[in-house]
């Protein structure tokens, strides 16, 4: 019960810092990409906020592992061909929505129709590339991440 209190307030905390810094508006990422137009430079701020949080926690967290949290720092990962066009899927999907998972679940709340097409979009490149891979759905990879700024 402890853990599920944990994880959910650090999820509400995700959420109101993805409304706050304005990543729930898809111009702010698209504008931020657009580097011959009228360049928006707030997410490289979110980022670098992201990113400097990271770091001290990954430093917290090497010294003690509070609830079973595991810390997978430092460990190598294979570059393959299914990263390299994941990653490239992923970027295009970017790119041209403006959301990324996080940012587009936190829109959900707000019920923008861009927001709910993009998931949904997610949830079926999901199953499909879980088709493509033959795996079921008990199969599923490793998808610990750290926040998607």
């Amino acid at each position: 019960m402890r853990r599920a209190a944990v994880v959910f307030g650090a999820g509400l905390l995700f959420g109101v810092g993805l409304v706050i810094s304005g990543m729930t508006d898809p111009r702010n990422v698209v504008g931020f990409l657009d580097f011959t137009g009228r360049w928006n430079p707030k997410l490289a701020f979110v980022m670098a906020g992201a990113v400097g949080i990271h770091a001290v926690l990954l430093r917290l967290l090497a010294r003690k592992r509070p609830l079973g949290a595991t810390s997978r720092a430092g460990g190598r990962a294979r570059i393959d061909a299914k990263l390299v066009v994941g990653s490239a899927i992923f970027g295009v999907g970017w790119g041209l929505s403006g959301y990324c998972p996080g940012p587009a679940i936190t829109a959900l709340g707000f019920g923008l129709p861009a927001a709910f097409g993009f998931v949904a979009a997610m949830i079926a490149g999901a199953r499909l590339g879980d088709r493509v891979l033959g795996r079921g759905a008990g199969d599923a990879p490793d998808t610990t991440c750290s926040a998607e700024a």
